[in-house]
């Protein structure tokens, strides 16, 4: 299932708010209507926001009028930009606008350029599901039959163009034969686990309990939690991660019960220019997701919110690292990207 496609000149995506109720897809037609479906979380997760913001500087440069080199690059630059200011914390996403504006500062003329960004867009689509799939094969061993796998928010095919990060894990030990079952917690404000990947895993006949993210402690503590796989949003070089805002509580829980905790992500997520977690830029969202429940006010007006949707976990409450690599500890990022 194809979370974002290039189709002709346009970018045809999933429309996330909509989900479980209707499967809807949504056809943007230049980068401002591509940023503004990822600012209302109509496409999100790391992975899937490169694709997206490649994809937009294609649509923009197949739709451009421009008549010259220059003029399309610097039309491909300011929506690069506007891309840009959409969501900080994903590294995924600049890494995918510069490639793309890479690949069109490669090319001589203005057909030069549309090719070479609509190429470049297929091809980390296409890159994508291939990484996510071996990072799949890479941690299917780390689970057996009978574990109770918890994840947290959605790190699965409607967070990637296809397959899935931590749900990639889950559906490749599940396609091996492993007898598994995944609890995964609601991931509030937005309920991205029991909205997405509560679907995801049901339409695959993987077993699946959803419970309030309050939950996780209780669970842990009566021995219900087996292993924990969540992904990540950008991944410093000591090893510190960004992931839903939560993850870090879940971490400190599994470290006190002993429970292994394993976060699933592309080498693309790390970031080797941040050299702590304390550098990773958290995004702060829109009161409203807090303030308003499916249009129903639930917190009384006057009252402050705050709504970060990132927290960082500490690489010493991270077991390993499952990437498309292999699977590594957080000490030893730094040698995957070596030879």
């Amino acid at each position: 299932m194809r979370t974002i496609e290039l189709r002709g000149n346009e970018v045809v995506l999933i429309d996330q708010t909509q989900l479980p109720q209707r499967l809807v897809r949504v056809r943007c037609r230049s980068a401002e209507e591509v940023a503004v479906a990822i600012e209302e979380m109509k496409i999100r997760g790391a992975p899937a926001l490169a694709a997206a913001a490649a994809m937009a500087l294609a649509v923009t440069a197949l739709r451009s009028r421009a008549r010259t080199r220059g003029e399309l690059l610097r039309e491909l630059e300011r929506a690069g930009r506007r891309i840009g200011r959409t969501r900080p914390t994903a590294v995924n996403l600049f890494v995918g606008l510069e490639r793309a504006l890479r690949a069109a500062r490669s090319a001589a003329d203005v057909e030069g350029i549309r090719k070479a960004v609509v190429s470049e867009a297929e091809a980390i689509a296409e890159e994508d599901v291939a990484v996510n799939r071996k990072i799949g094969e890479n941690g299917a061993v780390l689970l057996e039959d009978g574990d109770l796998v918890l994840t947290h928010c959605n790190a699965g095919s409607l967070a990637t163009v296809d397959y899935g990060t931590a749900l990639g894990v889950i559906r490749a030990a599940w396609s091996a034969g492993r007898k598994i079952e995944v609890i995964a917690t609601e991931t509030r404000p937005l309920l991205q686990g029991a909205r997405l990947t509560a679907w995801e895993l049901s339409r695959d006949g993987i077993p699946v309990t959803v419970v309030t993210d309050g939950t996780v402690g209780y669970l842990m503590a009566q021995g219900k939690v087996d292993k924990v796989v969540v992904g990540a949003d950008r991944i410093a070089a000591n090893g510190d991660a960004a992931n839903k805002i939560g993850t870090y509580s879940i971490a400190v829980l599994a470290k006190e019960h002993g429970i292994p905790f394993y976060i699933a992500a592309p080498t693309s997520t790390v970031d080797l220019k941040l050299r702590t977690g304390a550098e990773i830029p958290i995004e702060e969202r829109r009161p409203e997701e807090v303030i308003f429940f499916r249009g129903v006010r639930v917190v009384p007006k006057g009252v402050k919110v705050f709504n970060p949707a990132f927290d960082v976990t500490p690489a010493r409450f991270i077991t390993a690292f499952i990437t498309e690599r292999g699977v590594v500890r957080p000490g030893e990022l730094a040698k995957i990207f070596k030879g």
